[in-house]
């Protein structure tokens, strides 16, 4: 079963006194959870820095599976000899619980996810990175299509040429898309392919496949790659945390073409695994500060970079991550960035 992040942190509140987080200033007394929010939104009704829900988890390391959150569910805060305690109650037809360190588990069809994740899972679809260049290169392509097509579509059969001992029975087409190179040290990074479909095998001879398209983005060419498919959709259950070693990094692209970025863009990050950076990694964004002419001396000074927002990493390769912004404060552009919160 999947956990429920926020429940762990709720549970965690009664012992919020050992921890080492803060209520936020207009703190709600009670809230009433609706279709559409996030636990990470929840969370920040409550506290200064809703990443910080492990610190509070660990407060009661007892806590194994606690309930999940549900719109119409409330929660309300109350005091205990002078301790903050919240409690759970459930909508008209779950009843009121109190919060406490029992193990439960719940159905999950309905529950609130800790960020959103259908925006995410429709770009994982539609992207991939490819770490080596050579590894791209090496990858099946496709050599024609039937009656000599130049394109195809669903329910196509199309011919690929490669490698295919052992073949799985289907595969992603890809077509190489960017390729990452990192601002500062000019290392290609990886290549960004744009998932174009997909098909099954239907036949192998020798180093010659034949696949029927299944599902296409749009028309599928020659020399398109083909990788074999993953899952790649994303578990709510993050663990929000800072990396365990200094990051220092930047926005290198915004996958889906935009050049202002806010509130739930996904952005590309030229670090990733290699620098020690996990899935539910928290980062700050900080706007990068411009280079003035001082008026009284003639100089160029660069301005202080200025916190402006906040991500989480949600997927990670080796030298690049995805990374989806939680909060802006100003509006973000690739080149500002990011490092430890």
């Amino acid at each position: 079963m999947r956990k429920s992040l926020l429940a762990w942190l709720l549970l965690a509140c009664a012992g919020l006194a050992q921890a080492q987080v803060e209520l936020r200033d207009g703190y709600p007394q009670r809230y009433t959870v609706v279709q559409g929010d996030t636990l990470w939104d929840i969370s920040a009704r409550f506290l200064r820095s809703p990443w910080q829900w492990p610190e509070l988890w660990h407060a009661n390391p007892q806590i194994a599976n606690p309930d999940l959150i549900y719109p119409g569910d409330s929660l309300v805060l109350t005091y205990v000899d002078g301790q903050p305690r919240l409690t759970l109650e459930r909508g008209a037809s779950r009843g009121t619980i109190k919060l406490s360190p029992r193990v439960r588990t719940t159905p999950v069809a309905e529950a609130i996810p800790s960020i959103p994740l259908q925006s995410i899972n429709a770009f994982l679809l539609s992207n991939r990175i490819v770490d080596d260049a050579e590894d791209f290169t090496r990858a099946p392509y496709i050599v024609a299509g039937s009656a000599e097509r130049v394109l195809s579509g669903i329910g196509d059969r199309i011919y690929a040429r490669g490698n295919f001992d052992g073949a799985p029975p289907a595969y992603d087409i890809f077509r190489q898309g960017k390729t990452y190179v990192d601002p500062d040290t000019e290392e290609v990074l990886g290549i960004n392919a744009d998932n174009i479909g997909g098909g099954d095998v239907v036949a192998t001879e020798g180093d010659i496949a034949t696949l029927v398209l299944s599902r296409a983005n749009q028309e599928v060419r020659l020399a398109d790659r083909l990788f074999s498919s993953e899952e790649r959709a994303v578990n709510s259950t993050f663990f929000p945390s800072p990396p365990v070693a200094p990051v220092e990094g930047m926005i290198i692209d915004v996958p889906r073409g935009v050049t202002q970025i806010g509130k739930y863009d996904v952005v590309t990050l030229n670090r990733g695994k290699r620098d020690g950076l996990a899935e539910g990694n928290v980062l700050a964004i900080f706007k990068a500060g411009e280079s003035v002419r001082d008026r009284v001396t003639g100089d160029q000074v660069k301005i202080p970079d200025e916190r402006a927002g906040l991500l989480m990493v949600f997927r990670t390769y080796e030298k690049l991550s995805y990374g989806l912004v939680l909060n802006a404060n100003r509006s973000l552009t690739v080149k500002d960035k990011v490092r430890n919160p």
